[in-house]
């Protein structure tokens, strides 16, 4: 199945790019976006635990089970004032 990534603030640098387009066996869930994106860089580690997810505009669970076509925005949290 192929989803549609967005990427945001720290999560955009980290990456190098605002949006990727991934391709994921049948099941997949939002952690396997993680893992997949995380790979070979291990900054992004220590992002895991305060970011957010939202599949196709709602926020979800990292265990959310993903479909294909899906939109998946990865949101860190957002600091200013």
């Amino acid at each position: 199945m192929q989803i549609r990534v967005l990427l945001f603030a720290r999560l955009r640098e980290a990456i190098g790019a605002s949006e990727r387009s991934l391709e994921l066996p049948e099941g997949a869930c939002v952690e396997d976006v993680w893992e997949t994106l995380a790979r070979g860089r291990p900054g992004l580690g220590d992002e895991r635990r305060s970011t957010r997810a939202a599949r196709n505009g709602s926020l979800v669970s990292f265990e959310e089970r993903l479909r294909d076509g899906d939109e998946l925005a990865l949101l860190p949290p957002v600091g200013g004032g």
